[in-house]
């Protein structure tokens, strides 16, 4: 794997202001998670979050606001492991190799049908510097956006809290936990194809994620959103 200059900036190595902004991320974790988990907790995984992706991060400016948006991930993961947080919605973790197509498409399809209805999470065995912008193109024919989404790694955490693990050719890198639903789902990688090509890739992902949400306990109860403007496709 490359490693790009900028996997020297670790959460030890940050300069003041830097640390400043991390420590105000902590400060509004540690409010959202209040009664459940510890400033010391919280900064934990906040800094190994921060490291997970300076190490093959191109843009630093946004280290912060990403290493935030992981460590929330995963605190409520961790929060379901722990019998914390216990709501009865069933959670999907997708998988592919670099979390940047494949696995971003299903998300975005799982969430926009389910709503609130269930939880879904995505990761990657080795995560890109950025989501495929032809993915994000063909889903926004689809209408739906995945351009704020991120490639992250899969943790422990995430796949332990998941009911459901979809994976997408990560094979043997793929984490196996016993007691999990585990589906492999044959899809070529958007890497590198043209738009007809990822369409296709795509049109495939909504058909599987339909059945799995079908699947599902209470999945035929799952509330959509209002698709009166939506694409044909959720019609």
């Amino acid at each position: 794997m490359t490693v790009h200059p900028v996997s020297e900036r670790t959460w030890e190595s940050l300069r003041a202001d830097e640390k400043l902004v991390l420590r105000q991320a902590a400060a509004r974790l540690a409010d959202e998670f209040a009664g459940f988990y510890g400033p010391e907790t919280i900064e934990r995984f906040l800094a190994s979050s921060f490291d997970q992706f300076a190490d093959h991060a191109t843009v630093t400016k946004f280290l912060p606001l990403l290493a935030e948006r992981f460590a929330r991930q995963r605190l409520h993961a961790l929060a379901r492991i722990e019998g914390l947080h216990a709501d009865g919605k069933p959670v999907v973790l997708f998988l592919c190799t670099h979390n940047a197509g494949r696995s971003q498409m299903a998300l975005g399809f799982f969430q926009a049908l389910t709503g609130d209805s269930a939880v879904a999470w995505s990761g990657g065995s080795e995560p890109g510097s950025h989501v495929n912008p032809v993915a994000i193109q063909a889903m926004a024919e689809r209408g739906i956006d995945i351009s704020h989404e991120f490639p992250k790694p899969w943790t422990d955490e995430t796949v332990r809290a998941a009911d459901v693990v979809i994976t997408m050719g990560c094979g043997d890198a793929c984490p196996i936990f016993p007691g999990k639903r585990y589906e492999s789902w044959d899809l070529d990688d958007p890497a590198g194809q043209d738009l007809n090509t990822v369409r296709r890739i795509r049109d495939d992902l909504e058909r599987r994620v339909c059945d799995l949400i079908e699947s599902l306990p209470g999945g035929s109860d799952y509330v959509e959103p209002d698709v009166s403007d939506a694409p044909p496709a959720f019609r």
